[in-house]
Parts: C-alpha cells; structure tokens; sequence
C-alpha cells in the first residue's frame, strides 16, 4: 500500500449508455426508439408476416421528441434496436434572458442557465406570456442522448 492519494477525472454521466438494446418485436406505439441517431416517440408500428427468406419485419414510425420530424425505420422482428434513456424533469422558472436563455430553479435550489426557450410558437408564447403576467410556472424539460429541451409549462398560480 502507499501513502500517495489517488485522483480521478468524475463524469456527469458515470459512463452510462445514451441508448439501451431491446428487440424491435416487444417495441409497442408510445414507446421510444432510435431512427437515424435521433431519438423518436413510436407513431405506429406495423409487422410484416414471415417471408420466403425468413424474418418478419417491423415498421416503425416515430416522431423526433426535439424536432417533431417523422422518421420511419424497417427492422427484422427478431433484431435488436436501440432505446434511448428519456428522462423528464419539472423546474421552476425563475428568469427569461434577453438572449433566449431561460433561467431555471432545480429540486436542490440551484439554478440551471443553460437551456434555450423551446422553438415551438404555442409553447414558447405560453411561457413568455405567463411570465410577463408574473405568474409561477413549472416547464417540464425533457433529456435524452445529450439533448435537453423544454417540453411543456404548468401555471401554478400567481406569486
């Protein structure tokens, strides 16, 4: 044994996978898949019956839970896909910045300042809105392979 001190890089991430295997067969609608490296919310699924040359074959439409562009993906029923991890985490808004940045309060009480106003017209008009009129609001932030973005606000009355 020796006296010296031992120091390690920490990773935010503990090494955790973005994705995890599952076989394409047990994907059902609602679910989440990966098409073209990008997370998506399982549409429709559709499965071919076997043919001459073995496999039975799942189509799956999915819609990117980022960008809501629809992909679509044919796999083998027997194969595996990737399944990405979806976490989705209520916050406090506590300030808008001039640049788009939204100003958040996190379970800890820290704050989270690196997240943009979302794209999308109706939600980024509620928020904007509610917070003019000084109201308390709870936006839902949805995370997966990396990508974080507001998904949705709750009022929870005045301050």
């Amino acid at each position: 044994m020796s006296d010296e001190e031992h120091h390690f890089e920490s990773k935010a991430d503990a090494g955790a996978s973005k994705t995890y295997p599952q076989q394409a067969g047990t994907i059902r609608k609602n679910g989440y898949i990966v098409i073209k490296n990008r997370p998506c919310k399982v549409v429709e699924v559709s499965t071919s019956k076997t043919g001459k040359h073995g496999h039975a074959k799942c189509h799956f439409v999915g819609i990117d839970i980022f960008n809501a562009k629809k992909l679509e993906d044919i796999v083998p029923s027997s194969h595996n896909c990737d399944v990405p991890h979806v976490n989705r985490v209520d916050y406090q808004l506590i300030d808008i910045s001039e640049d788009g940045f939204v100003s958040l309060l996190t379970e800890d009480g820290n704050t989270k300042d690196d997240l943009r106003l979302p794209t999308d017209e109706a939600l980024l008009k509620t928020i904007k809105d509610g917070f003019a009129e000084g109201k308390d609001l709870i936006v839902s932030v949805m995370s997966s392979m990396g990508e974080e973005q507001i998904c949705a606000v709750k009022d929870i009355g005045p301050k």
